[in-house]
C-alpha cells in the first residue's frame, strides 16, 4: 500500500479569495489549448480561423464551465441541487461532468462555426487534438482534492483516501489522468497529420475516451447517489458507450468528405 500524498487543495488565499489546485489545473489546461491550437492554425495557415480564434476560445471556455457543472446537475445529482438550487453555483465545492462539458462545447462549436462561416469538423479535429492535457490535469486536480477515488483494493499501490473510509483504494484519478491525459494526447497527436477526412480526428477522439472511461470505471468507486446502473452499469460508462457509437457515426457520415477551410 502506498501513502497518499496528502497536499492541501488551497494553494494560497488572500481573505475570503482562494487559489485551489483544481481551479489552476483548468487554466493550465485552456493556456495549453491556446498555445498549441494557435499555433497549429498558423503552420496551417487557416487565416479565417485564425481571425475568429480569440472570440471562439472564449465561447468554447464559457461551454466547458457551464456544460460541465450543469451536466453534474442533471446528470448525477439532480434531486439535491433541486433542494439546494444555491449550490448550483457553488463549483468550488466540486461536480463537473466531462460529458455535460462535451455536449455543450460541442454544441456552442457547431454554433459559432456556422455563425462565422468556419468547417466545424475541421475546427473540432484542431481542438479535440490538445483536449486530453486537460482531462489529464483535471484528474490530477481530483487526486489532489482526494475526489473520484477507486473501489477497495488489494494492490500494492492502494491507497486510504481521506474521504474514502478506512480501506486502501485504487487511485483511479491516476489511472484516468495516464489513459484519458497522456495516451489520448500521444494518440491524437500522432494521428493529427495522417491524411483523414475532417471530422475522424473528433471521431477518434469520441471512440478512444470512451474506451478508456469505460475500463477505468470497472476500477473508480460509482457515485454514492447513483450507484450502478441495471446492477452493473455505471453511468460514466453508460455516457462513454453513447460517445463511442457517436464517434462511429461521424465516422460512417464522414467518409470521403473534404475540409471547406
Amino acid at each position: 500500500m502506498l501513502p497518499y500524498p496528502h497536499i492541501r487543495p488551497v494553494i494560497f488565499s488572500i481573505g475570503p479569495f482562494k487559489v485551489r489546485w483544481y481551479g489552476l489545473m483548468y487554466v493550465l489546461g485552456f493556456s495549453a489549448a491556446y498555445y498549441l491550437v494557435q499555433r497549429r492554425i498558423k503552420r496551417l495557415g487557416l487565416k479565417r480561423l485564425a481571425a475568429n480564434f480569440e472570440n471562439l476560445n472564449f465561447v468554447l471556455i464559457l461551454a466547458v464551465i457551464i456544460g460541465g457543472r450543469l451536466g453534474y446537475v442533471l446528470i448525477y445529482n439532480l434531486p439535491y441541487y433541486l433542494k439546494h438550487p444555491l449550490e448550483i453555483l457553488a463549483t468550488w465545492h466540486g461536480g463537473m461532468s466531462f460529458h455535460g462539458a462535451l455536449l455543450a462545447v460541442i454544441i456552442a462549436g457547431i454554433i459559432f462555426c456556422k455563425k462565422n462561416a468556419l468547417d466545424f469538423w475541421q475546427t473540432a479535429d484542431l481542438y479535440v487534438v490538445v483536449a486530453p492535457i486537460g482531462l489529464g490535469l483535471g484528474r490530477l486536480g481530483n487526486f489532489i482534492n482526494g475526489e473520484l477515488y477507486g473501489r477497495v483494493s488489494t494492490v500494492p499501490w492502494a491507497m486510504v483516501f481521506p474521504n474514502g473510509g478506512p480501506l486502501p483504494r485504487h487511485p483511479s484519478e491516476l489511472y484516468e489522468m495516464l489513459l484519458e491525459g497522456v495516451v489520448l494526447f500521444l494518440i491524437l497527436w500522432r494521428l493529427q497529420d495522417r491524411k483523414m477526412p475532417p471530422g475522424f480526428i473528433l471521431a477518434f477522439f469520441l471512440i478512444f475516451y470512451g474506451i478508456f472511461r469505460i475500463f477505468v470505471e470497472f476500477f473508480r468507486q460509482p457515485d454514492p447517489q447513483l450507484g450502478f446502473l441495471f446492477g452493473f452499469l455505471t453511468m460514466g460508462q453508460l455516457l462513454s458507450i453513447i460517445m463511442i457509437l457517436g464517434g462511429l457515426v461521424i465516422m460512417l457520415c464522414r467518409r470521403g468528405k473534404e475540409a471547406s477551410l
